[in-house]
């Protein structure tokens, strides 16, 4: 059940048998000369709907598509948020869903510069009402981060599919999840270097400096329609089973 596509009557009505949402998030950010720009918000929206279509109750809220992603500002495209305004953002949305009545909110990540920026916004709603004391009216909130690729076998599915050169940004599998999703936007390239460099980096003009194509020791073109959908497949059933026990508080 997509929230998006429900009047407020369908949402009023799943909740008198659920009080649990699965929101995605992610990022806007490059992901090489292959990969497209919303690859962090597509994969965990995808993911999700898949896990959705083979289960009404699980609700899907928006996607918070755009995240913390400074240091890819030196690509054109790339968009973030201040981890404040993130912190804000969170908190806000939160605190909207609670006040309709949701208990639990499961927030599924598509992009691993949003972890700690999450965890503290969790901490930020959890001090609302640890500060208004044991007597307080707001309501218990419990919330979930979980990235995608931390599933319960996705990963040993992504190795399997791309036992190389995988790397650690623009992946062959994330980026495959995109094709699966989105097969008419397949880019064919020749990469120089094949697989890209790895290491760190600090800004946005540093990132830029060390990796002139945006890829970090990844090689993308790999990637295949068909991997992505085995991926999806994978971390679908996966999902389905981690949000379901959530919801009824088995974690």
């Amino acid at each position: 059940m997509l929230m998006a596509l429900s009047t407020w009557c369908d949402v009023e009505a799943y909740l008198e048998r659920s009080r649990s949402i699965l929101l995605p998030i992610g990022s806007m950010e490059q992901h090489g000369p292959t990969g497209l720009i919303g690859t962090d918000a597509i994969c965990p929206t995808v993911i999700a709907e898949a896990a959705a279509a083979e289960d009404p109750e699980i609700l899907i809220g928006p996607t918070f598509s755009v995240g913390c992603a400074q240091h890819h500002l030196g690509f054109p495209g790339s968009m973030t948020l201040r981890p404040s305004t993130m912190i804000a953002a969170i908190a806000d949305w939160s605190t909207s869903l609670r006040r309709h009545g949701f208990e639990r909110i499961y927030w599924f990540n598509g992009h691993g510069g949003n972890v700690a920026t999450i965890a503290a916004a969790f901490a930020e709603v959890y001090a609302q009402r640890s500060f208004a004391g044991a007597d307080s009216d707001i309501p218990a909130l419990q919330m979930k981060q979980r990235n995608w690729w931390e599933l319960p076998g996705v990963m040993s599915t992504c190795r399997r599919l791309h036992p190389k050169n995988e790397g650690s940004h623009a992946t062959a599998s994330e980026v495959a999840v995109t094709y699966a999703a989105y097969p008419e936007q397949v880019r064919n390239l020749d990469l120089d270097p094949k697989v890209a460099p790895s290491g760190g980096f600090s800004d946005a003009d540093d990132y830029r400096r060390r990796y002139a194509d945006g890829r970090i020791g990844s090689d993308p073109t790999q990637a295949t329609v068909a991997a992505g959908k085995e991926i999806i497949a994978a971390a679908a059933n996966a999902l389905r089973e981690d949000f379901l026990a959530f919801a009824r508080c088995e974690d």
